[in-house]
C-alpha cells in the first residue's frame, strides 16, 4: 500500500466514523437539519468557511487563474463584502425566527406553501448543477492520487459524499467540515512554500512570467464587464445561497453570527490569496496543461514531497466534500420538508420524513453523476460551473430575501414571481447572451424588478407575516427560538 492509499484510506475512516458518531448524537429533525440550531462562533464559522471553500476555489478557481492570469483575482475582493453584508445586514433580522430550511423562511414570510414549493424546486436544480462540478474535480483527484480513470473516480466520489452525508446529517457536516477546514489551511500553508522554491521563491514566479507570459500579470484577459458582474455573482451568492442562509439558523445567537462570519472572512480571504499565488507557480512550472483545471493536482503530485503532496489532495478533498455535503443537507430538507411534508404528509412522524430525506439525498447526489456520465459539462472549467450555480441562487432569493425582511410591501406574488424570473432570466443569458456579462446580472435586475412591479400590484401581505420580521425583535414561535 502507497503513502497516497494510506493517508486517503485514514481519512476516510475518520469520515464515515464522524458519520457515525454524528448518527448517534442526532435526536430530532433540528439536529439532523440545522446542528439543534446551538453551534458556537468556531465551529458555526469553520463550517461555513469550509462550504464556501469547494472545488471551485481549489481546483475552479486556480484553474481560471491559470488560464487567465492575476486579473482573475480581482474578483475576489466582493467574497468578504458580501460575508460582511450579511452579518451585519441581513442577519439580525433574518434570524428572528429559527427555520429549518430556506423554503421554510420563504413560506413563513410570504403565508404561501405555493412560493415556498417553488423555493424548493428552484434550489434541487440549482445543486444539481453545483455538485457536476464538484464530482468532475474528484473524477481528477483520484485519476492523479489512485490511479484511476476519471469516471471511475467520479464514483467513487460521489459514492463516498453520500454515504456519510445520509448517515449522519448536519452534525456529521459540521464536525466534517471543521477537520476538512483544518486539512485545507495546513495543506495550502505548507504546500505554498515547497512549491514556490521550485521557481526561486516569489520574486521568481514574477520575473519569469513577466518575460515569458506577461499578459498572466495585466488586466485584460478578460473583459472588465465580465469581472465585475462574476464579482457581482460572488458578491450575491455569498448572501443568498440556502447551504450559507441555513447556517445562520444553526448558530445560537447574533453574537456568535458575527464573530463565526468574521472568522469565515479571514479563512476564506487568507485561503483565496494562497492558492491564487499557487496557481501563478503552476503557469511557470507546467506552462501546457491540457486544462487550467489539472493544475492544482498536478502541483500537488508533481512537485511537493509524497507526504505533503498527499496531504496537499487531501485539502483538495475536503474542499469539494465539505461544500457538497452541505448541499446535499439542503437538497434532503427541501424533498423532505418543504415537499413531501408540506404538500403530500403534513403530519409525516419524524421518522419517516427521515427516510424520505435519506432517499432524496441519495437521488440528488445521484443525478449529476449521472448527467456528467453521460457528457453533460464535461469540458467546461470548474469555476464556471460554479458560477452558473452562483448565478442561479444569486437571482432567485437575494432579493426575496433581503426586501423580504427589509421592505414590509413584498408580496407572495411578488416573491414567487421574482423566483422564476431569476431562474429564466440567468438561463436565457447563459444560452443566448453575451458572454462578456456573467447570466447573474440580468437575472438579478429581471428578478427585481418583477419582484417590486409585482408587489405593488397585488394587495398587501397580512400583518402577521411581516410581524416576526418588522416588529419588536421578540422571537416568534417557530421550529426553534432564537435566543
Amino acid at each position: 500500500m502507497n503513502v497516497h492509499t494510506l493517508i486517503f484510506g485514514i481519512y476516510f475512516a475518520i469520515v464515515f466514523f464522524i458519520g457515525w458518531y454524528s448518527m448517534k448524537k442526532t435526536v430530532d429533525e433540528r439536529d439532523y437539519w440545522i446542528a439543534g440550531g446551538n453551534l458556537g462562533w468556531a465551529l458555526g464559522g469553520a463550517t461555513l468557511a469550509a462550504t464556501h471553500t469547494s472545488a471551485g476555489t481549489f481546483i475552479g478557481s486556480v484553474g481560471a487563474a491559470y488560464v487567465y492570469g492575476w486579473s482573475w483575482s480581482w474578483l475576489l475582493i466582493s467574497i468578504p463584502l458580501g460575508y460582511w453584508f450579511m452579518a451585519a445586514v441581513l442577519a439580525p433580522r433574518f434570524t428572528r425566527v429559527s427555520e429549518l430550511t430556506l423554503p421554510a423562511f420563504i413560506e413563513r414570510r410570504y403565508y404561501s406553501k405555493g412560493a415556498r414549493t417553488v423555493a424548493a424546486a428552484i434550489i434541487l436544480v440549482a445543486i444539481v448543477i453545483f455538485i457536476q462540478a464538484q464530482i468532475v474535480a474528484g473524477g481528477l483527484v483520484a485519476n492523479i492520487v489512485f490511479g484511476l480513470p476519471v469516471t471511475e473516480g467520479m464514483i467513487l466520489f460521489t459514492i463516498v459524499l453520500i454515504a456519510y452525508t445520509v448517515v449522519g446529517g448536519m452534525l456529521a457536516v459540521v464536525y466534517t467540515d471543521f477537520a476538512q477546514l483544518a486539512i485545507m489551511v495546513i495543506g495550502t500553508i505548507v504546500a505554498l512554500p515547497m512549491a514556490l522554491r521550485h521557481v526561486d521563491g516569489l520574486s521568481g514566479v514574477f520575473t519569469f512570467l513577466q518575460a515569458v507570459k506577461p499578459e498572466a500579470l495585466q488586466w485584460g484577459a478578460l473583459p472588465g464587464t465580465l469581472l465585475f458582474t462574476m464579482a457581482m455573482s460572488f458578491f450575491l451568492g455569498s448572501v443568498a445561497t440556502p447551504e450559507k442562509l441555513v447556517r445562520l439558523y444553526a448558530m445560537k445567537d447574533m453574537r456568535h453570527i458575527r464573530r463565526g462570519i468574521l472568522l469565515t472572512i479571514i479563512v476564506v480571504t487568507v485561503l483565496n490569496v494562497l492558492v491564487k499565488i499557487l496557481a501563478l507557480a503552476v503557469i511557470v512550472l507546467f506552462p501546457v496543461l491540457a486544462t487550467g483545471d489539472l493544475a492544482m493536482p498536478v502541483i500537488a503530485r508533481a512537485v511537493l514531497p509524497s507526504f505533503i503532496g498527499t496531504l496537499m489532495l487531501a485539502a483538495i478533498t475536503s474542499a469539494m466534500m465539505s461544500t457538497v455535503d452541505s448541499l446535499l443537507i439542503v437538497a434532503g430538507s427541501a424533498l423532505s420538508e418543504d415537499i413531501y411534508q408540506s404538500l403530500f404528509d403534513p403530519h409525516a412522524s419524524h421518522r419517516r420524513r427521515l427516510v424520505v430525506a435519506r432517499l432524496g439525498i441519495l437521488v440528488v447526489g445521484t443525478v449529476p453523476l449521472l448527467l456528467v456520465l453521460s457528457g453533460v459539462a464535461r469540458g467546461e472549467l470548474v469555476q464556471f460551473i460554479v458560477l452558473m450555480f452562483t448565478s442561479l441562487m444569486a437571482s432567485s432569493f437575494f432579493m426575496p430575501v433581503v426586501l423580504g425582511v427589509f421592505w414590509r410591501r413584498t408580496t407572495k406574488e411578488g416573491a414567487i414571481a421574482a423566483m422564476i424570473a431569476g431562474v429564466v432570466f440567468t438561463s436565457l443569458w447563459k444560452l443566448f447572451g453575451v458572454a462578456s456579462i456573467d447570466p447573474v446580472l440580468p437575472g438579478f435586475i429581471g428578478s427585481t424588478a418583477i419582484l417590486v412591479l409585482v408587489s405593488l400590484a397585488t394587495p398587501p401581505p397580512p400583518a402577521s407575516a411581516l410581524e416576526p420580521y418588522f416588529g419588536q425583535p421578540q422571537r416568534a414561535a417557530g421550529p426553534g427560538v432564537r435566543r
